[in-house]
């Protein structure tokens, strides 16, 4: 399936978690926030660039992307979230009713991206195997703030065989712009997760025996942050729903000679 017939197929109503979809293409996470906000999340970003690596930013009203030409950002992903006064309102399969001209649309590199990597390596996607979302958790770990937005970082959880967590953390690694390296290696207590099996948001994974858990920076993180500040209004992707773009993995692949 090509990105533009995957963007169709959510426009026509297909719902469904992204992982696995579109292979080798990038995919990314949404916020939109009025524009009187959209500096603190600029800068929110800037100050804390492994959860919240930027891709690409709207023109204030504009549903239009630079990553896939022609698409919707109101339309062309399979679920979104509403929030209102860091409330999340509702969750549904188009926004473009609720598009306000002075939303300002951030597209944030997701973790996704790098699983064609660990794929063609043969390194195993638990949640893949289990038809699942990927598993995504709130950690003890506060981001940078800015302006009026702050909140803690989000991870997602991925069971790795023990013998190819290295080679998992170097090909995540070579893509800074989609999270990059894992956070976190082994013990969830390290990031103030208690239960594995009660995710925040996506589904609970099972691991095999002899998996370790590996949890990477994660672009729920300023869904967090709307929560934790509250603004009057925005739009996200519902997690583990991304928007599917015209750009391949490898593009964000940092050369050996450049690392």
């Amino acid at each position: 399936m090509t990105p533009e017939q995957a963007r169709a197929a959510f426009r026509a109503g297909t719902v469904a978690p992204t992982s696995g979809w579109a292979t080798g293409f990038t995919q990314t996470n949404l916020i939109a926030v009025p524009r009187d906000w959209a500096y603190d999340v600029l800068l929110f970003c800037q100050r804390n660039p492994q959860p919240c690596p930027v891709l690409d930013v709207t023109d204030p009203g504009s549903t239009a992307t630079t990553l896939a030409p022609g698409a919707d950002l109101s339309r062309d992903l399979p679920r979104y979230r509403v929030w209102r006064h860091g409330e999340l309102a509702e969750e549904v399969d188009d926004v473009s009713g609720l598009w306000q001209e002075n939303l300002v649309a951030f597209s944030i590199g997701c973790s996704f991206t790098f699983e064609t990597g660990l794929l063609a390596a043969g390194i195993p996607l638990r949640h893949l195997e289990q038809g699942r979302n990927v598993s995504m958790y709130v950690t003890n770990r506060e981001c940078r703030p800015a302006g009026r937005l702050h909140g803690p970082m989000v991870v997602s959880m991925r069971p790795i065989p023990a013998g190819r967590v290295d080679e998992a953390i170097a090909i995540s690694g070579a893509m800074p712009a989609v999270h990059g390296a894992p956070v976190h290696v082994g013990d969830p207590a390290g990031l103030g997760i208690a239960d594995l099996t009660r995710p925040d948001f996506g589904d609970p994974v099972e691991a095999e025996p002899g998996d370790v858990p590996v949890f990477w920076a994660c672009g729920v993180t300023p869904q967090a942050a709307l929560m934790a500040s509250k603004p009057p209004f925005a739009i996200t992707h519902s997690p583990g729903h991304m928007f599917i773009t015209d750009r391949r993995d490898s593009e964000y692949r940092v050369p050996t000679a450049a690392r």
